[in-house]
């Protein structure tokens, strides 16, 4: 008997397009430091009308996810940052805010999103890291989440 892979309860698509968002609106919470709700309300008052990716209008984000992934990432930042130091080559204060960003996002899924295969939650930030990062950040992305993974 053939067992067919259990298919996923969200739109894989819109979920990756929901991440280049929470980039976005966490890489402008490190610069700005503005309050997390407003800073959420910003991003969602942006794409009032209709909620899209910028990079492709067709295709849609998956709204609760941003929301909800954006809230806990932006008030547990701390922790985060705590769980990402010891694997950090530097202090987390001289890290680049985009690859920053990318690890708050990849720490977050891999500590507290238990659906979510590991493997995914690391590529899916290497694939931000190639979208965003510099040259060899994706490298640097991998390395890190691996050794978070690895606890």
């Amino acid at each position: 008997m053939l067992v067919s892979p259990k298919k996923p309860k969200y739109n894989p698509r819109a979920r990756r397009a929901a991440r280049r968002r929470l980039v976005q609106a966490i890489y402008q919470w490190l610069l700005t430091q503005d309050p997390p709700i407003q800073l959420i309300s910003q991003f969602l008052n942006l794409e009032a009308a209709h909620f899209v990716d910028l990079e492709d209008p067709q295709e849609e984000l998956d709204l609760a996810y941003f929301q909800t992934l954006a809230q806990a990432i932006l008030q547990d930042a701390e922790r985060l940052d705590a769980l990402l130091t010891p694997h950090l080559d530097r202090p987390v204060a001289q890290l680049d805010p985009i690859e920053h960003a990318i690890l708050l996002l990849g720490c977050y899924e891999l500590t507290q999103c238990p659906d979510l295969p590991w493997r995914v939650a690391i590529n899916e930030a290497i694939e931000l890291a190639k979208c965003f990062g510099s040259d060899k950040s994706y490298q640097y992305i991998n390395g890190i989440l691996d050794k978070v993974q690895r606890g």
